[in-house]
């Protein structure tokens, strides 16, 4: 991502300050006036009442059904699945903003990233030739147009898909980009074009119809060229050749149209091929994906990860097919997902039997007939290996390799007892087997699925408890605090009780550095480092300005504080009929006890602190005395603050 580490500070401000949260929300999702916010149906999760809201006033927003929120770049990121400069870009280019450079590039690197820019530019001209010349050509509509018909494709799937044509003249692409004034370098580079040294450029495309290709977020990459003549010595498929931005083993035909819906579905049906993909997505069916006839690699299962972890794969019958692609579902498996297969009637695959039934049709077949991965695995071998021990062993062995890449030790647990149903083979036989397997593999310095021996019954595995220490939740309320009311004035008494003014950060960082203290998360006390540095530059820095920062974590914080202060209590109220006063009115208070609270809790682990230090090794009588002294000082100490807190000791 080399553009994340170039943008400049003052383009990131010119996006935030030009994108309005409510005019790119709407592109997406239909909001209706409520108050001075907008509200509209979430677009994470099906629902009947509209729980999602927007602020045009704050320029944030907010999913209530899912909790999720933030701000015009982190819509973009949850709702399309876009990197923080991905979304950075596509607002750059919906608002037609010139992208800036935050610092001098080589000679070298400006080449880089013009030659890579070009190559997205040469592939998009194809892809819109491709189209017109389908849609707007007597030999696009007789050969390319009718074929998509003969399928059953309707003009609204051929235009989601972005579907071409490229005509039979064996340099016509060529000539066009070439006028157009696209470079040799550029056209081969692309593999649009092949360029050999007595001929001018020829199409690689040439005479086929044409499925574009298209990255995570929408930008064609290559292109899959599907020849329909059957008179000719060529590849029925052609698909375009490696470059600088079209790596096969990393994209997934079809993500792009079918991201939203993996999401909503919390599942991604795989298929092998084009029309697989457009069949079931024309039937209703839009959360499928497709490997494009390549063997699962290890990034594509990780595209996949980043919208579910839960995977069915769907097969024609073929059984030299499905046993070719049980070591692609091996690395699903040890990437954590949740693996289901699906064979189709004989004589079917998803394309024909998508064209034959309707959605429901469709969706009731596979809720009906999808097989977990290892026991579907156990049938096929068990039926090729029937009687003969040798052979059931070797499969035995196989799908015991496959259980242990499954890191969960409970679901090895279930596997095991289901496969000794199976196989009719003792469990302490296969866990023998299993603990074998994961030796091999320690030995050879593959990753383990887990640590412990799985060589005995299921038994409850004692996990570490995860607590919530009192000083997190305190140093969370400081972070609120400054987001939210950083630049309040507030009215404040010292410890003589005299009066004086100053403001939310002013007195935070003025307490935290008088008494040296510091925050125990780190990404709390980075952002209390850049408040100090604002602050030592005369910028109070409060949400408004984190929220528009090149940094996502710091953002998100931001803006959940920014949208608790501005939704929140106008939820209560209007569903609820709850009034919540505003936090402003009690501000002063609130700042004074959530410091001392703070003290008191910091206090509290430098006492465990030194007490750890006493019950340790032998310390000499001086060094024992400067600790309890210490730990005195401390007591009485935090016994002020409680007595501040008006509290009882």
């Amino acid at each position: 991502m080399y553009f994340y580490f170039v943008i400049s500070r003052q383009t990131i401000d010119t996006i935030f300050s030009t994108a309005r949260v409510e005019e790119v929300i709407g592109d997406f999702v239909s909001l209706k006036r409520a108050g001075s916010n907008l509200k509209g149906l979430s677009p994470f999760v099906d629902e009947k009442s509209p729980s999602f809201m927007v602020s045009p006033a704050k320029q944030i927003w907010k999913d209530f059904s899912t909790g999720k929120g933030g701000n015009v770049v982190t819509f973009l990121m949850e709702h399309e699945q876009f990197t923080y400069p991905e979304a950075l870009k596509w607002l750059a280019k919906r608002y037609n903003i010139e992208i800036e450079e935050d610092r001098e590039q080589t000679d070298q690197q400006k080449e880089e990233t013009q030659f890579r820019e070009s190559l997205y530019i040469v592939s998009e001209f194809a892809k819109k030739y491709f189209i017109e010349q389908l849609t707007e050509t007597e030999e696009g509509q007789s050969i390319g147009l009718s074929y998509f018909k003969e399928r059953g494709f309707t003009k609204a799937t051929i235009e989601k898909f972005e579907l071409g044509y490229s005509p039979a003249k064996r340099n016509a692409f060529t000539e066009a980009a070439e006028k157009k004034g696209y470079g040799k370098n550029i056209l081969e580079a692309s593999g649009l074009s092949i360029y050999k040294e007595t001929e001018h450029g020829i199409d690689r495309f040439r005479e086929r119809i044409i499925f574009p290709i298209h990255s995570f977020s929408g930008r064609t990459l290559g292109f899959g060229g599907r020849i329909l003549r059957s008179d000719v010595k060529a590849a029925k498929y052609l698909n375009s050749p490696e470059s600088e931005i079209y790596h096969k083993s990393k994209i997934l035909y079809g993500v792009f149209q079918a991201k939203q819906a993996i999401l909503k579905n919390n599942e991604c049906l795989l298929v092998e091929g084009y029309t697989d993909v457009i069949s079931l997505h024309q039937a209703g069916i839009e959360n499928v994906v497709a490997s494009s006839g390549t063997a699962l690699t290890p990034d594509q299962i990780r595209l996949i990860k980043r919208l579910t972890p839960n995977v069915t794969i769907l097969y024609d019958g073929d059984p030299a097919g499905i046993k070719a692609s049980f070591r692609g579902i091996d690395l699903i498996l040890e990437q954590e997902l949740n693996v289901k297969v699906l064979l189709f009637p004989e004589g079917d695959d998803p394309d024909s039997f998508a064209r034959k039934h309707n959605s429901d049709e469709i969706l009731e077949y596979i809720n009906q007939n999808a097989t977990d991965f290892i026991q579907f695995k156990a049938k096929i071998l068990l039926e090729e290996a029937k009687d003969n021990p040798v052979k059931k062993a070797e499969l035995i062995r196989d799908i015991i390799q496959s259980i242990g890449l499954i890191p969960s030790v409970i679901q090895r647990e279930l596997y095991i007892q289901e496969t000794s149903k199976l196989m009719d083979v003792r469990e302490e036989v296969l866990f023998k087997e299993l603990e074998q397997t994961i030796q091999r593999k320690s030995k050879d310095n593959s990753p383990k699925p887990v640590q412990d021996s799985p060589n005995r019954p299921l038994e409850v595995v004692k996990t570490q408890e995860v607590t919530i220490r009192p000083r997190e939740v305190v140093e969370e309320e400081i972070i609120r605090l400054i987001m939210q009311f950083g630049n309040l004035i507030v009215e404040l008494e010292n410890d003589e009780g005299e009066k004086y003014e100053t403001t939310v950060i002013e007195e935070i960082i003025r307490q935290f550095d008088t008494n040296e203290l510091s925050l125990e998360n780190q990404l709390y006390q980075t952002i209390l480092e850049d408040v100090k540095l604002g602050y030592e530059n005369d910028e109070l820095r409060t949400g408004d300005f984190f929220v528009k920062m090149f940094d996502e974590n710091k953002t998100q914080v931001a803006s959940e504080a920014l949208m608790e202060k501005y939704f929140i209590s106008e939820n209560w109220e209007k569903k609820l009929n709850i009034f919540i006063a505003p936090k402003e009115e009690h501000i002063s208070k609130n700042i004074t006890d959530t410091i001392l609270r703070y003290k008191t809790l910091y206090i509290e682990d430098k006492i465990k602190e030194y007490a750890k230090l006493l019950n340790g090794e032998d310390l000499s009588g001086e060094v024992r005395n400067e600790q309890l002294e210490k730990i005195m000082i401390l007591t009485q100490t935090r016994a002020r603050i409680f007595k501040a807190l008006n509290r009882v000791v």
